[in-house]
């Protein structure tokens, strides 16, 4: 029998659910002769807002500069300190360090991998300026708990929504809790362009008109700078176009997504050796990741990888014990969930287009690798 071999991502297949009507998109726009800040971007910053549950949405180049403005347009001062997490990958901290503030880590949560209200509380200190929660894997952060905190110590929070579109705590969207909520339409992600881009979402009227400004050069009119620290970061009429397109199949694509993460449930019920993520009421699925225990997680890597199975690590090497945060003086030992997170997670296959005899291929890979 052929073994089946299963990537851990395919955008080609969403691409051509949607050939037709993608491709006619782009000749839309080809044709338009507009393809920057127009009528797309527009129309897509208006579905996005509703969608959301948001009064303003202000589009940009990708999620990181989403975060990188985010955190400008609340007039923080340089050397201001903003809280996150150092299991997702750095962007939160990359973003900080652009808007001229310093990344602050707090340890996260045993079960669901985001940030530790406990650990927040224990971190804030006279420098605290924001806090910056995410919602990874498409599991919402605890903003009940994280949004008390704030409060009690008069703190924004930025939300980092970059895995979890649609991703929903008691009915209202992940981006809407907070102060401003940050996307990424990276191409993998639940709703992804075909190329680059990002968008912040907002009920401050202010906050939404100074992003808009800080966006492009920090222009009020054309070639009037009104706004200090302006960049240059738009999305382009083209992903914006395609954005619209793919937007009314997002819950859908959602939910396939979990129907996968059921059959690996179902599939994988008694396996030893591996923990399976938890779910909870709107959760959405942007990522299914694993738990590999007893130091094995590399070694499993390798061997589905001999066995034609993508599997990935987000992430391998924690921010604060990242060469270029070192100087914010962080040793091994100070997030020890972060830490131990880092060395057993292992994320599977799991997208809506992924098939049942291809979650079966993985669960066998599975269980022949750890016999």
């Amino acid at each position: 029998m052929t073994r089946l071999s299963v990537p851990f991502g395919d955008t080609i297949r969403q691409y051509r659910t949607q050939q037709a009507e993608l491709d006619a998109a782009v000749l839309r726009v080809l044709h338009s002769g507009w393809y920057i800040m127009g009528p797309e971007v527009r129309a897509f910053e208006e579905e996005w807002a509703r969608f959301c549950g948001a009064a303003h949405c202000v589009s940009v180049g990708n999620g990181t500069e989403a975060l990188h403005l985010a955190l400008r347009a609340l007039d923080l001062q340089p050397g201001d300190e903003v809280i996150t997490v150092a299991n997702a990958g750095g962007y939160g901290a990359i973003a900080a360090r652009q808007a001229g503030l310093t990344p602050r880590f707090a340890d996260v949560d045993e079960r669901s991998h985001t940030m530790s209200p406990a650990s927040l509380a224990a971190a804030i200190t006279p420098r605290t300026k924001a806090v910056l929660p995410v919602h990874l894997y498409g599991r919402p952060a605890d903003m009940d708990a994280i949004m008390a905190i704030a409060r009690q110590y008069d703190l924004p929070v930025v939300e980092d929504c970059a895995q979890s579109h649609g991703s929903r705590i008691d009915g209202r969207m992940t981006g809407t809790i907070g102060q401003i909520g940050c996307f990424s339409f990276y191409p993998t992600k639940n709703l992804g362009a075909l190329g680059d881009g990002g968008a912040i979402i907002t009920d401050d009227a202010a906050v939404a008109d100074k992003l808009r400004k800080l966006r492009v050069y920090g222009w009020d009119q054309k070639y009037h700078n009104a706004v200090a620290g302006g960049i240059n970061t738009r999305l382009d009429e083209l992903q914006a176009a395609l954005l619209r397109c793919k937007l009314p199949l997002l819950d859908e694509w959602n939910r396939l997504r979990g129907e996968r993460a059921e059959w690996y449930r179902e599939l994988l019920g008694n396996i030893r050796g591996i923990s399976l993520p938890e779910t909870v009421d709107g959760h959405v699925y942007h990522l299914f990741v694993t738990q590999v225990h007893g130091g094995r997680r590399d070694a499993l890597k390798q061997a589905l990888a001999e066995r034609g199975i993508g599997t990935e690590v987000h992430y391998p090497l924690p921010t604060h014990l990242q060469p270029a945060f070192h100087d914010l003086g962080y040793e091994p030992g100070e997030l020890p969930v972060t830490e131990r997170l880092a060395e057993t997670v292992l994320s599977l296959p799991c997208f809506p287009e992924l098939t049942r005899d291809e979650v079966g291929a993985v669960c066998q890979a599975l269980r022949e690798a750890l016999a």
